[in-house]
This record gives C-alpha cells, structure tokens and sequence, in this order.
C-alpha cells in the first residue's frame, strides 16, 4: 500500500465524515492505493462508527494527547507513505496531490505551508496568525538549520520509516515541533509546500490552548537547542564579566558622571561564573543527549572533549586554584600592612574578589573536567548483526551437543555390533 492518511480524532462527530470521504476520494481520483485511518483518542460522541461508515479504519489510542495520538495512528499505518491532517475539516483533504508527488520524489517529509497557501478569514485567531505561528517559526529556524516557514502547520506527509527511526517521544501538541526539529537534526529531506486553511466545521471551542500549548512548544525548541539554551547566554555573561572585571580590578571606571567601582566589581564576578557554568551545561547537554540519542552527535563537541581530557581539565583547574591562593596570599600581606586592622574596601576587595572568582572557577573546571569523563564512558551496545551472530552460534553449539547425545546414547545403551573374531562358530 502506497499511501495512508491518518487523522487524529477526539470527539469529531461533525466533521470527521467528510475528512474521510474527501481523502478517499483524491486517492481513487488519482489512482492511489491507500486508506484512510483514525487513530480515535477516546471519543464519546460515536466518531468512531461515523468514520467506519464513510470507508475508514478506526484504531483506538489509550494514551491521551495529540502526539500519542498520531504516533498511534502512525505505527498502526499500513502505507510506505503517511499524510496527517486534523480530522476538523480545516485542511483541504481533497488536495493531498502535492505532498505525494514530493514523497514520490524522494522527500522523507514534506510540510505544508498555510501561509503561502492561503488562510481563509476566520480559520486562524489573529493571535496566533499574527504572533504565536510566525514568532515559533521564526525561532525554531533560529535554532535549527531549517527553512520551513510553518512549523505548525497540522497536514503533513512523510515516509512512515524514515519518521519511526526517529523515535519521538512527545504527546502533546509539540509533537508537530518535535518532528521538523528531530527530522532536521537528522539531516532527513525536509520539503515545503503551499497549502490551504479554513475555518473546521465544529460548533465546539477547539482542543488547542493558545498560553499553553504555545509555551509547551518554546520550551521544547529551546530544550533542544543547548547552544541557545545555555552556551551563548553563557559566553556572552563570561564575556561581559570578564571586560569588567578586568577593568575595574585596576581601579574605577568612569563613563560621564557614572563611576563603577569594586560594588560593579562584584557584579561583575558574579556574571563570570554563571557565565561560566552556562558554558559548561551547554557542553554537558550536548554530551549526554548525543550519547543517550536524543540529538545526533556534535562533532565539535565531541573532539573538544577528546582535545580536553581529564588529566588537562584538572591542571587547568588546579592552575586557577593557585592563581586563587596566590591571590589570597596577597590579601594577607596587603592586611598586614594595615596591622590586622580595618581595610579600605576599594583597595581590599580588588584583590579578594578576583581571587574568590579564580578558586571558584577552578573547583567549577575540575568538576565538570570528572563529569564530563564520566558522561563520556561508552557503552557497549549490540547491533543487529552481533545479534544474529549470537543467535548462530548458539544454534550451531546446540546441534553439537543433540550430535554428541546421540553418539553417547548408541554406545552406552545401543545394540553392540558383532565382529567376526567374537560371533564365530564352534
């Protein structure tokens, strides 16, 4: 079977008839051998029989949400090929042409585009159309090599193996984020075409939550980008801590009438460290996620890690915990010639704030220095062929041991055989 439409169904007795009656018949218009399937959520308003009347085949989802739906419906599929599309009559079922042309082509998926495509008056809240959609997009290119203009976009087709391999995990509705992020990173061809949106024929507010499922969508895109997450927020914090701190260590800064003094110092030392800290989770995240299979392997991230052992992550730590000391050292003999007395904290603190900073910094180096080995011990891992190569050779030893039962079996209980010296005549 060419291909199967798969559509999501929660309560959809409105619509969900002629969804399915619109896609059956593209495909006998075009010649396709598919089906249509709706991978129904617990509906209690009889769309399952509706979708049956109308030429379906219905498989129910227990577990709740608009991802686990489709990854239902997906696995269920009977096609190489799997176009989804929301059973609200929203989508222009009766259009599926273009994605199947780009899958015949080789596209591994292939997204619609409603803003290229149209969207109807009504069919889309402004707040969305004119925030929520382009604002999401916009960062999900930001953070990924992506061209896809809507990442939202609910009709979609793709190859059914190549979007399985990727194994995605979310069940709600930033599963459609999920699935151009992960296919991306995964370097999968990823086309676009225009497509269609009106206003869905349901006379009941729509299951999408504008605040919520727009916030579950961000946070996904930036749960796997830890380059955006963690390391360039991080770089720059290091970077403006370290210019000031540098600065204001030799005495203050005036700009105009401001003056930044050891107060700003501090300041300044603070933004270092968790600079400096949000570099290194940016490089554990990478580390752990390529490791665990969540993102594809960075090799950047991987050769500095081989460049960065564990013996030069501790010398260098243990480098900053001497600058630290050296400067501690200095603190005391610049209070010793105050005689143990008060001190002047604008001479003080320039000397124990960067030392502070330096010890700090260095416990922080040689702890991600042993985290990082650790995170990086490989694991054995068996492929398909080990597998089968296993599975062979315990075959072949089991048919050695039944070999040498039987063998065993005839000459201790077996009927002896006669020779001519012992069976001979009198």
């Amino acid at each position: 079977m060419e291909l199967t439409v798969v559509m999501p169904c929660l309560n959809e007795a409105e619509t969900v008839e002629t969804c399915v009656r619109k896609a059956l018949a593209c495909m006998r218009e075009h010649g396709i051998d598919g089906e249509v399937l709706i991978a129904d959520n617990g509906s209690t308003d009889g769309s399952q029989q509706l979708a049956r009347d109308a030429g379906a085949r219905v498989v129910h989802v227990d577990a709740k949400g608009y991802g686990n739906a489709l990854i239902g419906g997906i696995r269920a599929a009977r096609g190489t090929y799997v176009i989804m599309g929301d059973a609200d009559d929203s989508y222009d079922f009766t259009a599926l042409m273009p994605f199947v042309e780009q899958l015949r082509d080789g596209a591994d998926l292939v997204m619609g585009n409603r803003f290229k495509g149209g969207i109807a008056p009504g069919a889309m809240p402004p707040l969305h159309r004119y925030l929520g959609n382009p604002v999401l997009s916009f960062i999900g290119r930001l953070f990924f090599p992506s061209a896809i203009g809507d990442f939202h976009c609910g009709l979609r087709g793709f190859r059914r193996d190549s979007i399985l391999r990727l194994g995605l995990q979310t069940g709600g509705m930033e599963f459609a984020s999920e699935m151009v992020v992960r296919s991306t990173l995964s370097g999968l061809d990823v086309r676009e075409v225009p497509t269609t949106l009106s206003p869905d024929g349901r006379s009941r507010p729509p299951h999408l939550r504008s605040w919520r499922d727009g916030w579950r969508h961000l946070r996904f895109l930036m749960l796997y980008s830890p380059r955006w997450l963690f390391f360039i927020p991080g770089l720059v914090m290091m970077t403006l801590g370290l210019v000031a701190g540098t600065l204001l260590t030799f005495g203050p800064v005036y700009i105009g009438k401001l003056a930044f003094d050891v107060d700003t110092l501090v300041g300044a030392s603070a933004m270092l460290v968790i600079g400096f800290q949000a570099v290194l989770f940016a490089l554990f995240t990478k580390v752990y996620a390529a490791e665990e299979g969540f993102l594809p392997e960075d090799r950047r991230v991987r050769k500095l890690v081989d460049i960065v052992s564990l013996e030069k992550g501790l010398i260098a730590g243990g480098l900053l915990a001497l600058a630290g000391l050296g400067g501690l050292v200095a603190s005391l003999v610049h209070w010793q010639t105050r005689s143990f007395g008060p001190l002047i904290p604008s001479e003080s603190l320039r000397i124990v704030v960067p030392s502070a900073t330096a010890l700090i910094m260095s416990f922080q180096t040689i702890f991600a220095a042993l985290f990082i080995s650790i995170l990086g011990i490989r694991r054995t891992k068996e492929t398909p062929i080990d597998v089968a190569a296993s599975a062979a050779e315990e075959a072949a030893e089991a048919v050695s041991r039944e070999r040498a039962g039987s063998a065993g079996s005839t000459a201790d209980g077996g009927v002896p055989v006669e020779t001519g010296a012992d069976s001979g005549t009198a």
